[in-house]
């Protein structure tokens, strides 16, 4: 199909007003009706029918002193455009934004440990305030390029933020510690010392390089990278927390995740002097020049969430 001449296009930019008039005369039958809906003066409807009828050159309407009927032509442009112009003010509608209102979306990088303790708390806030913002969240450990991927923002430890990003703090500092159940450690005993993990049945996960995550442990300014094994390998933490309170073996996990089971006492911290801390999860992305509207505040948000902590 060919592209319509420069003299169609005016045409056809310079006739829509008009037209929205003509299908809801043609609609409602009335051009009374038309103007009530339309909230225009009756005389204001006549005139665009006019206007449009003279510009096609053909007669789309069949006045009386009693009704108003669409003729073949009329009929014809009723069911042609009709769904088309709805469909077109209704996308218009989807993107414009009211006074104050945000419009957009947003795709953030998150880790699966994060998103009950960052995401979770912060999503619920942030829709409720911005109701027209879409927030794609993708849940993926690896490390991600996410101005490769096309994502706007992603969440991290810091230690894996690269350095040219702007980076928002998220949650306080916390811990990674070694727990294990009750069960176990009365069975096969409590490790002192990091080597003592390597005589432990120890349940890890293989990084997105394909290597076994060695725990890492610290004390003062000495630090540990344990080799640990075990006969349970899986990347879902919430198993291995699991697993652990059945007395399965050991694991490493992000503190916050198993403070309930702490505190129950169903799981005990073991080498608590070497637990390593990390200063917590970070919003990121990749200048303060690149910010759209609605990351600026999606920010906005994450800042007040920091402010408050994740308990907030």
């Amino acid at each position: 199909m060919s592209p319509p001449s420069p003299q169609a296009s005016r045409l056809n930019t310079a006739i829509l007003p008009q037209l929205q008039v003509f299908l809801a005369v043609a609609r409602l039958r009335s051009f009374t009706g038309a103007a009530r809906e339309l909230g225009v003066s009756t005389s204001a409807v006549s005139q665009a029918v006019r206007l449009l009828e003279d510009q096609l050159r053909v007669v789309l309407l069949t006045r009386t002193t009693r009704s108003v009927s669409p003729t073949d032509a009329g009929r014809e442009l009723l069911e042609r455009a009709s769904p088309a112009l709805a469909q077109a003010l209704a996308a218009l509608d989807g993107v414009s934004a009211g006074p104050g209102e945000m419009v957009g979306r947003l795709r953030i990088s998150v880790p699966h440990v994060a998103v009950p303790y960052v995401i979770a708390p912060l999503l619920p806030r942030f829709r409720a305030l911005h109701p027209r913002v879409d927030v794609e969240v993708v849940a993926e450990d690896r490390f991600v390029d996410i101005v490769a991927e096309g994502y706007d923002a992603g969440v991290r430890l810091s230690e894996a933020i690269e350095r040219d990003m702007v980076q928002v703090r998220l949650t306080d500092a916390f811990r990674f510690v070694v727990v294990g159940a009750p069960s176990y450690l009365s069975r096969q005993g409590r490790p002192e010392r990091p080597e003592d993990l390597l005589r432990h049945e120890c349940m890890t996960f293989r990084m997105t390089t394909g290597e076994l995550y060695s725990w890492e442990l610290e004390r003062g300014r000495r630090n540990w990278r344990v080799p640990v094994r075990g006969g349970v390998l899986t990347n879902d933490g919430r198993l291995r927390v699991s697993l652990a309170e059945q007395g399965v073996g050991l694991t490493y996990v992000f503190e916050p995740m198993v403070a309930e089971q702490l505190r129950t006492g169903r799981l005990q911290v073991v080498l608590e002097s070497y637990a390593a801390t990390v200063p917590g999860f970070f919003l990121y992305f990749p200048s303060r020049a690149q910010r759209s509207g609605p990351l600026r505040l999606f920010i906005e948000a994450a800042k007040e969430l920091g402010a408050h902590g994740t308990d907030a």
